[in-house]
């Protein structure tokens, strides 16, 4: 596109829609590989500006009673199921998800909005009378104050609604820092906040790298820092947020492990393995990238992996004619990481049972686009088998029995999901007991957590105390209060004759 023609990607702070004059960042449709926005690189000016207007707004927003915020939110969502459509097509477009995938997505973010709006009921307190004699005791949560979020490329609709919305309920401002690779749905969700009719500086938006991230977890009146995206860049935030006095909570990558044992139920197992591995194009940090095959389902289940793999249509998904079974990669330089993976797991001893390093498009020949792959006897010590690949690469290790299975997979440096296929409830039993994960699955490829439930990562995959979603990030975005009453004077009886 000419400079002209490119979408708008403006900051929103205080109220008002800004389009400041910096230095950009490509934002691609990775199903073309044109550019179709530049989201301007900001840094401590513009976090300043951001994180004073939240904090201006903070005191009103904060006494404004919890069934106001929580009936915002009920607006709220109404103006997201109106605008579904719409989110759709701008995520499929700046990151090349499926329709499927997108809906998929938002789906799991209105569950957000909707947890959101029991704000009365998730704030309640404690209370114990006469404790001691004539003392009671009660409990009050309060918000922080403002909060930052800072958001990965891979849900540009629902990784922010894990955060802003039940933050912002709880009486927090609030300040998002969308990923530069896709600012653009986020811009969407903030648009429909305002028709909703949020006061000015409740939620503001600032873009940029890392010199905007690390102004955020440097800036005094920021409380909070809740954070999605790799480990590395989570255990920095972590560690430079919490040395700054924050509270953090910081999201990491994975390498998660789906065992299937002999007995599991082929069809289904196949279906559910293939849809973890590929789903997503393997972008997202539940994604199903390790599967460890035991005994003789090996001989059964690889077969028919490929099978499904190969089957899989990769095209492209800023098209609503013809929906493919599985969009692009995000950037050009990210399919040649993926690839570069896949090949240090040929030259390290595997075996490359589905290539999809090959794949055509019609009519797309510069967009991002990597197909179904499948590397058979992979080993622990492996690079394809230590590091995130983050992309639709399934590896698959062959183990004798459950116990070489666990072993395997719980040495791991990350622990963010494990599941089973089996039809034994003493293996499922025994999996669950002893995997290193924070999410189990039983029969289920992908174990991710719905908006009443933490999103409950471990090790490497997970810094901090508090997990987002659930009750833990109810606590995340408060503070307990407590106060202990007693009081003198006389008789009850004199208060209403005097």
């Amino acid at each position: 596109m000419k400079p002209d023609q490119l979408i708008p990607c403006p900051l929103f702070i205080g109220g008002e829609w800004i389009r400041p004059r910096l230095a950009g960042s490509p934002v691609y449709n990775p199903s073309t590989g044109d550019v179709i926005s530049e989201c301007p690189l900001g840094g401590a000016a513009e976090v300043d500006a951001a994180v004073e207007a939240a904090a201006a707004a903070f005191p009103a927003w904060r006494d404004t009673p919890a069934i106001e915020r929580a009936r915002f939110f009920f607006r709220y969502r109404h103006l997201v199921e109106e605008n579904f459509d719409r989110l759709c097509t701008s995520i499929t477009r700046e990151h090349g998800k499926t329709l499927v995938e997108a809906r998929g997505s938002i789906y799991r973010g209105i569950e957000n909005i909707e947890y959101a709006c029991g704000a009365p009921a998730l704030l309640f307190g404690d209370s114990l009378d006469n404790i001691a004699r004539n003392v009671d005791c009660e409990t009050y949560l309060q918000p922080l104050g403002v909060c930052a979020g800072i958001t990965p490329f891979n849900f540009p609709a629902m990784v922010p609604l894990w955060m802003f919305p039940l933050a912002i309920a709880c009486g927090n401002t609030f300040v998002l820092k969308p990923s530069e690779k896709v600012p653009l749905t986020s811009l969407l969700l903030v648009e429909l906040l305002e028709k909703a009719g949020l006061p000015k500086g409740v939620l503001n938006v600032v873009h940029g790298g890392r010199d905007c991230v690390d102004a955020l977890l440097a800036h005094p009146k920021v409380r909070a820092v809740s954070f999605v995206g790799s480990s590395p860049v989570a255990r920095h935030i972590y560690e430079t947020g919490t040395r700054n006095g924050k509270r953090v909570q910081a999201n990491g990558g994975a390498k998660n492990f789906i065992v299937v044992m002999p007995d599991a139920d082929v069809a289904r197992t196949v279906e559910a393995l293939s849809t973890a591995a590929f789903g997503c194009a393997g972008e997202r940090c539940m994604s199903g990238s390790t599967a460890i095959v035991v005994g003789r389902a090996g001989d059964v289940i690889v077969p028919q992996l490929v099978d499904a793999a190969r089957s899989i249509k990769v095209g492209r998904t800023d098209s609503t004619m013809s929906q493919p079974d599985m969009g692009p990669l995000i950037t050009a330089s990210h399919r040649e990481r993926v690839a570069g993976l896949v090949e240090s797991g040929a030259s390290e001893g595997a075996t490359i049972a589905c290539d999809g390093r090959g794949v055509k498009v019609a009519g797309a020949p510069n967009g991002f686009y990597l197909g179904a792959t499948v590397v058979d006897n992979v080993r622990d010590s492996m690079t394809i088998a230590r590091e995130e690949v983050f992309g639709p690469v399934l590896n698959v290790m062959r183990m004798e029995d459950l116990g070489q299975a666990i072993e395997a997979a719980n040495k791991s440096a990350y622990g963010n999901g494990a599941s089973i296929f089996t039809s034994s409830g003493a293996a499922a039993r025994e999996f669950k007991h002893r995997v290193k994960a924070g999410m189990v699955g039983i029969n289920v490829g992908v174990p991710a957590t719905m908006a009443m439930f933490p999103f409950t990562g471990w090790d490497a995959s997970f810094y901090g105390d508090l997990h987002i979603q659930g009750r833990e990030a109810v606590q995340f975005y408060t503070r307990q209060k407590v106060v202990t009453a007693r009081w003198f004077g006389g008789a009850v009886d004199d208060v209403w004759r005097k």
